[in-house]
């Protein structure tokens, strides 16, 4: 089937490489023209110049993009999404954009005969490479369904969470938790460290106890290591981690930890670390403790 793919960065590009590997066509855009040029020439396709262009004729749109703002100029802007998206033609969203704009951009496709999905997802860089993302969809069921079969190629979990901003709430809800859980396995590596212990052994043990988690297992030993050159960038968890607050907010709910997180990660972004993986927490703990402001890989 065609399908415009629009966004291709360290999330969209494996994405989009399943699609084309399961024998799918795609026309592809992003403003790095690099991205574009390397992903054409690893995966064939067409590059075209604009959303507008790639969604003609096409039965899917997959978007995956920085924010709320690049999101509603792609899908509202003049060469943008809705403005020449066929009907009946299902729009998929992984961007991890605010509920407000996913139900803004809901109201507007369903106006046009085009189905919206927000899907954001979890897994991060290395799910998305191997085909193993879990993804929570907010929107109408009868789009759901039929994007089912795209979603398949490249994610191992994909739930309905109920109408349009239901995945955006859902994924909230997941860094919410994560945020926490990273900043304690932070905490417990560092005391470990400091008190001499074998992190390997000691990640060991836990890894077949109740503190074990995704975080642990995946993440543990760059946090060891000091190497954060890959992954999920600090400055990306900051803007989701924005999104949970402002929601919070609005919704009365107190995020005193998540709050603290956020500033943590402030800190991480002030010592150079705004494109490392979020797990660089670690590098703060660590330096809080030891007191140096040495280098770490980049």
């Amino acid at each position: 089937m065609k399908i415009a793919f629009v966004g291709l960065g360290r999330m969209g590009f494996p994405i989009a490489g399943h699609l084309a590997r399961a024998g799918h066509e795609l026309a592809v855009v992003d403003l790095d023209q690099k991205q574009v040029s390397a992903w054409i020439e690893e995966y064939g396709g067409v590059a075209v110049a604009t959303p507008a262009e790639a969604v003609r004729d096409a039965e899917f749109v997959v978007t995956s993009l920085p924010a709320d703002a690049q999101l509603r100029d792609t899908g509202l802007g003049d060469s943008g999404i809705l403005n020449a998206a066929s009907k009946g033609a299902v729009w998929i969203d992984h961007t991890t954009a605010s509920a407000k704009v996913s139900r803004e951009l809901a109201d507007h496709a369903a106006e046009r005969g085009v189905g919206f999905l927000d899907a954001p997802v979890s897994g991060g860089v290395d799910g998305a490479r191997a085909g193993t993302l879990a993804v929570m969809v907010g929107g109408d069921v009868g789009s759901f369904q039929r994007a089912e079969a795209v979603l398949e190629t490249y994610a191992a979990r994909i739930s309905h969470m109920g109408p349009a901003g239901s995945g955006q709430l859902t994924k909230m809800t997941n860094q919410i938790c994560v945020v926490g859980l990273c900043q304690a396995l932070v905490e417990g590596l560092d005391f470990a460290e400091a008190s001499g212990l074998d992190l390997e052994r000691v990640v060991e043990v836990m890894l077949a106890g109740a503190s074990s988690s995704w975080e642990m297992e995946n993440r543990w030993r760059p946090m060891a290591e000091g190497s954060y050159n890959f992954g999920f960038a600090t400055e990306l968890m900051r803007k989701d981690i924005g999104l949970c607050l402002a929601e919070a907010r609005d919704a009365g709910v107190a995020l005193p930890v998540t709050a603290i997180v956020d500033q943590f990660l402030s800190e991480v972004e002030n010592m150079g670390g705004g494109r490392w993986d979020w797990c660089s927490l670690m590098e703060r703990q660590r330096r809080l403790r030891i007191g140096t402001t040495g280098s770490v890989e980049t």
